[in-house]
């Protein structure tokens, strides 16, 4: 059978009793759109952050577009942000009509060059939008730094980081609001789609949850921006409301895979070849994905196929090197770390229920490739 990167099945057969309990609720409560489910997993999710207000959306990308939104972003604006993200990212803010402007990453943790930043604020910059990768958290220091400067809204891409902490606070209440994907694969994922907004601030808040709904504020009637229809389902927030519970043990038991892959590949780590992930200081990695880097990264997920390991790249094109954006006009070379990364980066499997039999075989097939080179 083959291994792959990701699988919902192990999760859904230890957890079944309670997801079909969850949609059962949500069946017999009379109530199928913006009902008690997500009412309740709002409070909830809210509460485990400790800020005030969460709405949930329909996906991630609608939480970051919703989100931007909310904050005043619209047509002729800039947001600055990383290429080395899944295209929603930028995709949700051309979708607010602003235009996304690239910095660079750090080659050891992946992570938004934050040095870069302020050389690429110009007149028409309204918010920065740093992207927690595979995990863990972008340093904040310095982005709120920038923000205080020059009047820009700071939002958070925490769809890749449920539970990460960066100096003791959690992803998601270190900017002026944040935004969430319960995509399926996540930390925190739904069996379906999903997403959310966080915020302490009433007003975003307020603007989230009418954009939402169509622009709506009373039944029926649109009293200033028209939004769409991007609720969070009922019966996804019901079954996230049991999951949210269980976060805590679903990052615990990433963690211990990720120490097994660190303490089984860590003497084949070299310069020049397979090179581990690296946790940024202050950070607690909850790895969404265990990302390593090998110079041959192709031929090693070829040669795997022949072990029955199916391995995925995250991302194999940064999205400044996408046909469907090149009217921003970036050159090739232009952001040289993102597009260097992008040649080398592969994911391992990685999920709660990942069993010890199946990483070690993961374990024994990458040192045999590797080995044999």
């Amino acid at each position: 059978m083959t291994i792959r990167v990701w699988d919902y099945l192990p999760e859904y057969h230890d957890e079944r009793a309670d997801i079909l309990a969850a949609v059962a609720r949500v069946f017999e409560s009379g109530q199928l759109i913006l009902g008690p489910g997500v009412a309740g997993f709002e409070v909830e999710f809210a509460a485990y952050h400790g800020v005030r207000h969460c709405a949930g959306v329909d996906n991630g990308t609608n939480a970051i577009k919703l989100a931007l939104q909310a904050l005043g972003v619209g047509p002729g604006d800039e947001v600055i942000t990383v290429a080395n993200t899944a295209a929603p990212t930028v995709v949700a803010i051309d979708g607010t009509g602003a235009k996304p402007v690239f910095v660079d990453v750090r080659e050891d943790d992946f992570l938004m060059d934050t040095d870069q930043v302020a050389a690429a604020i110009g007149p028409r910059t309204r918010a920065l939008l740093p992207v927690h990768l595979y995990g863990q958290c972008v340093d904040m220091a310095p982005l709120h730094r920038l923000a205080a400067r020059h009047g820009l809204s700071v939002l958070e891409d925490c769809a890749q980081a449920h539970g990460a902490r960066h100096h003791d606070q959690l992803a998601g209440t270190m900017g002026d609001a944040a935004a969430f994907s319960f995509y399926p694969t996540k930390v925190l994922g739904a069996y379906g789609d999903g997403g959310a907004v966080l915020t302490s601030d009433e007003n975003i808040d307020q603007n989230v949850r009418r954009l939402r709904y169509y622009g709506m504020e009373d039944r029926y009637y649109v009293a200033q921006t028209p939004g769409h229809n991007s609720r969070l389902d009922e019966l996804q927030a019901e079954i996230l409301r049991g999951k949210l519970r269980r976060l805590d043990t679903y990052i615990a038991r990433r963690r211990a895979v990720a120490r097994r892959y660190t303490e089984a590949l860590g003497d084949l780590a070299e310069p020049g070849g397979l090179v581990l992930p690296t946790v940024a200081p202050g950070n607690e990695h909850v790895y969404y994905l265990y990302v390593v880097r090998h110079p041959r990264r192709d031929e090693i997920i070829e040669r795997l196929r022949a072990y029955d390991i199916a391995l995925n790249i995250s991302y194999p094109w940064p999205v400044h090197t996408m046909t469907g954006f090149a009217h921003l006009r970036y050159a090739k070379g232009a952001l040289p770390a993102t597009e260097r990364l992008a040649g080398e980066v592969f994911s391992l499997p990685m999920y709660p229920m990942l069993s010890p039999d199946r990483q070690q075989a993961v374990i024994r097939a990458l040192r045999d490739v590797l080995t044999g080179f």
